[in-house]
């Protein structure tokens, strides 16, 4: 029987390529030949994961159209580094690219195309290319589910369950589904992709932690929602630098639970004032502390040390309790320590399914997009407790004394230890999902690609 096959497309940030990659690894290991198709600017950083992963993994290189955009070099084909004003015009370069998608498709012949949010024109050129196709939502299902329930407007018939959003709150995420590109808002873009999916829609996420707005999602858009579990990034494989031993070694000598991490992902860079606010909030927690700090390259440029970024004085003031790592930290080993009893994070669902899976308490401070949404889901669950915004936030959206409170509650009071003994129970639930999920996943898959 011949082999099928699948070509996968995501949106061209690190945040949707990561488990797009990881969904490829699991679809591989179920029998597939999985076609990885990105720009050269998101395949390279993952190549050597590519090569590791699996044989039946094959990276397909997507042009964008450089003539047309000379704006865009191809180092800005991915959203890394890429100035914010250039963000309309790397999605009209990324819609010009569907001639040759087409291309690729006719070259391939995959007998299904698993899609991002942002571009509907993959399902609309697969239709033409006689290929089914399905759209794989990398947000969480609470996330989805708002986004569609704002598009819709239907919430008169099918209620969005109550996660207590403040209209400030909920308006980033109209902001986002309103931003134009080439024509065409974020909210028509998300749409057309539910709406041409066949049959499913695919979710990261586990119905462990996320159940009621997966239901009310798949009431939404008609379709049936099939959760594909969290797919997290596999650590093994990457060589452990002198950096990770330092930082481990760092743990290995703190106290059970005594310890939080600080991380606000791979693509948020914080401002001058939100820097100072969660130095002078680590520093007054009296909480000991591993926090990863990365700058913008264009800002990086003009600072001579790590110092000059930070508060006078605040390294060697915290130096017996805390570390401060540049641009990256073995996230998931750190996590997986006895040592740590926090998390303080933005909420990006990546790093808040990392932290559930190792049984790790969020402080959650969400600075953009969806990461509202992630912090409450986070908070109605009982996994993490949100930092409170300032009450006049013009400067920074958070005060150094909410963020000390929140930290000292999650690490040094009784609530603390027993929100961490309730995540460490939905980390186990959830990873004992994970295999039934996926095998649900390829049942579907299967049954789409023999109609």
């Amino acid at each position: 029987m011949e082999r099928r096959s699948i070509l996968m497309l995501p949106w061209l940030a690190h945040g949707h390529v990561s488990p797009y990659l990881q969904l490829s690894n699991r679809l591989a290991a179920s029998g597939f030949l999985v076609y990885f198709c990105s720009t050269p600017a998101c395949l390279e950083p993952v190549c050597d994961s590519l090569r590791r992963l699996s044989p039946s993994i094959v990276p397909v290189e997507l042009d964008l159209p450089c003539s047309n955009f000379p704006e865009l070099p191809p180092h800005y084909h991915t959203t890394r580094d890429l100035p914010p004003h250039l963000m309309s015009t790397l999605k009209t370069a990324f819609d010009a690219s569907r001639p040759h998608f087409y291309h690729i498709l006719e070259s391939f012949r995959p007998n299904l195309v698993i899609y991002d949010f942002l571009q509907p024109w993959a399902a609309a050129v697969a239709a033409e290319a006689r290929i089914s196709s399905v759209v794989f939502l990398t947000t969480g299902g609470a996330a989805s589910s708002f986004m569609s329930h704002c598009i819709e407007r239907s919430s008169a018939e099918y209620p969005f369950p109550s996660l207590n959003m403040p209209e400030s709150e909920s308006g980033r995420i109209l902001d986002f589904l309103g931003y134009v590109a080439n024509g065409m808002t974020n909210g028509e873009r998300y749409k057309a992709c539910i709406e041409q999916s066949t049959e499913i829609v695919l979710v990261r996420t586990s119905r462990v932690i996320e159940n009621k707005y997966v239901e009310h999602l798949s009431k939404i858009v008609g379709k049936e929602v099939v959760t594909v579990g969290p797919l997290l990034q596999d650590p093994g494989g990457r060589s452990e630098t002198d950096e990770d031993r330092a930082i481990m070694d760092w743990l290995s000598k703190k106290e059970e639970a005594s310890v939080v991490f600080v991380s606000f992902g791979t693509e948020y860079f914080l401002s001058k004032d939100e820097r100072e606010e969660i130095a002078h909030g680590l520093e007054w927690s009296g909480v000991g502390f591993i926090w990863v700090v990365r700058f913008h390259v264009e800002e990086r440029k003009y600072l001579a040390s790590l110092d000059d970024a930070l508060p006078k004085g605040f390294q060697i003031r915290v130096k017996d309790r805390g570390m401060v790592v540049e641009n990256w930290a073995p996230q998931r080993e750190i996590l997986k320590s006895p040592s740590v009893g926090g998390f303080v994070s933005h909420c990006g669902w990546s790093s808040t399914l990392e932290a559930i899976e190792a049984g790790v308490p969020i402080v959650a401070m969400p600075m953009q997009l969806d990461q509202t949404m992630n912090a409450r889901v986070v908070a109605d669950i009982g996994a993490g407790v949100e930092v409170r915004n300032a009450s006049e936030p013009e400067r920074c959206r958070y005060e150094r004394e909410e963020i000390a409170r929140a930290v000292r509650e999650i690490v040094t009071t009784g609530r603390g230890k027993e929100m961490r003994r309730k995540v460490k129970e939905l980390g186990r639930t959830m990873k004992e999902e994970d295999e039934h999920e996926m095998e649900s996943v390829v049942a579907k898959l299967n049954q789409l690609m023999r109609s």
